[in-house]
C-alpha cells in the first residue's frame, strides 16, 4: 500500500504553563545536543578530553545561530524590508529562517574562539564535529515541517507534502501536495552524516579534510534540493543565490581536498595547540604547531 501524502502537523507550538513550545526550536535544540554528543566522542577518539566539545559549542552555537539569522536576513531582505515588510520580524528566530552557510562560517569562528581557548587547534576540532553537524542539521529540517515552509514544486508523487491553504504560494492557492524539500534534505544529511564517518575511518582524514568534505558533499545535495524549492529567493542569471553558493563551495572545498590530500595531510597526532597542556600531561614535544 502506498503513502498518499505526508499530512504536515496540525500545530507548531505547544504551550506549556503558558510557555509556548516550538517544533522548530525543539528540533533546533535536539539537532544542537546531538551534535556535541557526536563531536564530543569523535573528538576523545582523535585525543581530546570529554565534555570540550561542550564548552566550544557555548561560543559555536549562539555564533552560528546569528550567523544563520544574519544570512537568511541578508539574502531574503523583501519580507523584513520591502513593502509590507516588518523589520523587527528579522529578529522573529522562532518563526523560522536560519541560513546554513552563514550559521556554518559564523559558527566556526566561534568555534575557533571556543577551541582556542580550550588550547586546541580548530581543523581537528571541525574534522571532528561537522559529522554530528550534519546529523543536527538532518534533525533541524524537521523544523521545517512543523513550520510548513521551505516546501518544493507541486506534485502528485506517493510521498508528497500536505500544505494547508493558508500557507500555500498565491501562485498555486489550489495545489494541495508539494515536493517535502525538508525530508530530501534530511534524508542527504543522514548520507552525508555515513559518508563522513566512513571516510574518515577509511583515510586517515585530518587538517580539515572531514570538514571540506562535508562542504563538498553537502553542496551536492543541496544544489538539486534547492533548485525544486519554490519559497522567494534572489536569482542571478536565473538561478537561486544559494545554488550558486553551492557551486562555489563545492569547488573551493574539492581543490581543498585534492592539495591537501597529494601534499600527504594526514590526521593530526594530537588535537592541541603546541606548548598547552592537555589535562594530565604536555603535548609531545617536536609535534607540529597546528595553529
Amino acid at each position: 500500500m502506498y503513502l498518499a501524502s505526508i499530512p504536515s502537523p496540525s500545530q507548531g507550538v505547544w504551550h506549556l504553563g503558558g510557555f509556548p513550545i516550538r517544533g522548530y526550536a525543539l528540533c533546533i535544540v535536539v539537532g544542537i545536543l546531538i551534535a556535541i554528543v557526536v563531536g564530543d566522542k569523535r573528538l576523545v577518539a582523535r585525543g581530546g578530553k570529554a565534555g570540550q566539545i561542550g564548552d566550544i559549542a557555548m561560543w559555536a552555537v549562539p555564533f552560528g545561530i546569528v550567523g544563520g539569522r544574519l544570512y537568511h536576513v541578508i539574502t531574503t531582505p523583501d519580507g523584513y524590508f520591502g513593502d509590507g515588510g516588518h523589520p523587527v520580524d528579522a529578529l522573529k528566530i522562532w518563526e523560522g529562517g536560519l541560513g546554513i552557510w552563514g550559521a556554518v562560517v559564523v559558527g566556526s569562528l566561534g568555534g575557533w574562539i571556543g577551541a582556542r581557548r580550550a588550547g586546541l587547534a580548530w581543523p581537528p576540532v571541525a574534522d571532528a564535529v561537522f559529522p554530528g553537524v550534519v546529523l543536527a542539521q538532518a534533525m533541524g529540517r524537521w523544523g521545517n515541517w512543523f513550520n510548513q515552509e521551505l516546501y518544493g514544486k507541486p506534485t502528485d508523487l506517493p510521498w508528497a507534502l500536505e500544505i494547508d491553504p493558508d500557507n500555500r504560494p498565491k501562485a498555486t492557492p489550489d495545489a494541495a501536495t508539494y515536493h517535502p524539500t525538508f525530508l530530501y534534505e534530511s534524508l542527504w544529511c543522514l548520507l552525508v552524516a555515513g559518508l563522513l564517518i566512513w571516510a574518515d575511518r577509511r583515510f586517515n582524514m585530518g587538517r580539515g579534510q572531514v570538514f571540506a568534505l562535508y562542504v563538498a558533499a553537502y553542496c551536492t545535495g543541496r544544489f538539486w534540493i534547492e533548485s525544486l524549492r519554490v519559497d522567494e529567493a534572489h536569482h542571478i542569471a536565473g538561478m537561486r543565490l544559494n545554488n550558486w553558493v553551492s557551486i562555489v563551495l563545492f569547488i573551493a572545498a574539492v581543490a581543498y581536498l585534492v592539495i591537501s590530500r597529494r601534499r600527504g595531510d594526514r590526521r593530526e597526532p594530537t588535537p592541541y595547540l603546541v606548548g598547552r597542556e592537555t589535562g594530565s600531561e604536555a603535548v609531545p614535544k617536536g609535534v607540529e604547531d597546528y595553529r
